[in-house]
């Protein structure tokens, strides 16, 4: 923890889904002196997420869902990703596998902690523990598509692991845990380790 900083004073500003508070804190510059800034964080809890990868077909699963920040920016709103989900109380490595089964309906087998990555700094105080893990094509416990409950219209793909690369070249995947994720698996795959 670093002393130099010093939280001065904290507005709530909004509490639904996550929480959205307003700080004034005072920090240690690096020439020595202090500085007082404002900065809105917006805190929903953390995450896990999981890629799963079948070695002999060389595939991914991957999801479709729809982000409504993204199309706050004129982006496209269906965004690829690959499963994930918050916490809710649970291991990470627990809730990547439950939120895997949850959306596509494939069990994780063997989950690899690759990263536990902020995803925006700057104001979300979410983290996310990112796995690689394998899956067994065909072995699928039920067609996936998330929890209607929670307002989830989840599209389950398979595609080839090469394939799903190149799709971040184009733009196609822009989801940050997603290639994350996706080149983590392509760094263990040029090192010759399995999963």
């Amino acid at each position: 923890m670093d002393d130099s900083i010093k939280i001065l004073d904290v507005t709530p500003l909004a509490k639904d889904w996550g929480r959205l508070d307003r700080y004034e804190v005072s920090h240690g510059r690096r020439d020595g002196t202090s500085q007082t800034v404002k900065r809105e964080v917006y805190d929903h809890g953390s995450a896990a997420a999981v890629l799963m990868y079948a070695p002999e077909q060389q595939t991914v699963i991957l999801t479709r869902q729809f982000r409504l920040p993204p199309h706050l920016n004129d982006d496209k709103a269906w965004l690829i990703e690959a499963p994930a989900g918050l916490l809710d109380g649970e291991a990470p490595e627990v809730a990547a596998a439950r939120e895997a089964l949850e959306e596509t309906g494939h069990q994780p087998h063997d989950l690899r902690l690759v990263a536990n990555a902020y995803m925006s700094p700057g104001s979300l105080t979410e983290k996310c523990a990112c796995y690689l893990a394998r899956y067994v094509p065909g072995e699928n416990q039920h067609a996936g598509g998330g929890l209607e409950e929670e307002g989830e219209d989840i599209e389950v793909f398979e595609l080839r692991f090469d394939a799903a690369l190149e799709m971040i070249g184009t733009g196609e995947i822009s989801d940050a845990k997603t290639i994350l994720m996706l080149q983590a698996l392509a760094l263990v795959l040029a090192r010759g380790e399995s999963l």
